[in-house]
């Protein structure tokens, strides 16, 4: 069995999306490759990176699996640079169907996985924002783990942080990394941004990355931004504010060890009483 690394690089990419794909592509792919110069042997993007989030426009951004441009950016950027790749994620279109979708891709540019958005974001809020993805997307059906060199890593997609079974299936299955691109607004974001990634890092004793587009004012959409990398304690490593910005930050996995021994929580599931399981 290979020995893992005790420590690696991950890059989060925050960038300003904005209505124009082309522009959103090309601002990415710059991106990624100032956070592979920087180390990062791992590159997570934002939740619709390519695309404002705003459901109208879903299906005109929406790609095909293998011919789309972002897609194609995708698994160039990851063979150029040598990296693995989690490609925030994109509308999908597969036949007449869309999806909120993160493509993985690795060091020679292949696909490794797809996650697609299990929980759709359908809220009606009483401070004045009504969202309802369901109306476009479809859900996904698949909890996803990566095998990689530097560990599994879990991927969700925004709403999916809110429910914790999903992270405690991928920390079972052996993940040391949650990667959770996603796109809170100003109304939740301040109220359950940090909150939420950093309960998740600590129930499940590994690494969070909430990897959020920047702050544009002039969307229909405004995200709160503050990507950030939470360690198993539930300290938080490295954080963004609203602008665009790169976190090139690292994942120690001595640490995650020996939060894990001192403070056994996996071990101590009541298993008699209670178990996760996995259609």
């Amino acid at each position: 069995m290979m020995r893992l690394p005790d420590k690696w690089l991950l890059g989060l990419i925050q960038n300003r999306v904005v209505d124009d794909k082309k522009t959103n592509i090309d601002t990415a792919g710059k991106m990624i490759a100032e956070a592979a110069a920087r180390g990062a042997e791992v590159v997570a993007l934002p939740e619709m990176f390519n695309c404002p989030y705003n459901s109208r426009l879903f299906p005109g951004f929406a790609e095909r699996y293998p011919d789309g441009e972002t897609i194609g950016m995708l698994s160039e950027m990851a063979a150029a640079k040598n990296i693995y790749i989690f490609g925030g994620s994109i509308p999908e279109r597969e036949e007449k169907q869309i999806f909120n979708t993160c493509f993985v891709f690795g060091p020679d540019g292949s696909l490794l996985a797809r996650h697609r958005k299990c929980h759709l974001y359908d809220v009606d809020l009483k401070d004045g924002l009504t969202f309802k993805e369901s109306d476009v997307l479809e859900r996904g059906n698949r909890i996803t783990v990566v095998n990689t060199p530097f560990g599994k890593i879990g991927v969700g997609i925004c709403y999916d942080i809110r429910f914790p079974e999903m992270a405690r299936a991928m920390a079972l299955q052996g993940a040391v990394l949650m990667v959770l691109p996603a796109a809170f607004n100003l109304i939740s974001g301040p109220a359950h941004w940090e909150l939420t990634l950093r309960m998740r890092a600590v129930d499940n004793q590994f690494y969070v990355a909430g990897v959020s587009p920047a702050r544009n004012e002039q969307a229909s959409y405004v995200v709160y931004g503050h990507s950030m990398l939470v360690d198993p304690w539930g300290k938080i490593v490295q954080s963004l504010e609203e602008k665009e910005g790169i976190i090139v930050a690292e994942v120690d996995l001595e640490r995650l060890r020996r939060v894990r021994d001192e403070f056994p929580l996996l071990k101590h599931r009541r298993v008699d009483l209670y178990e996760l399981r996995e259609l």
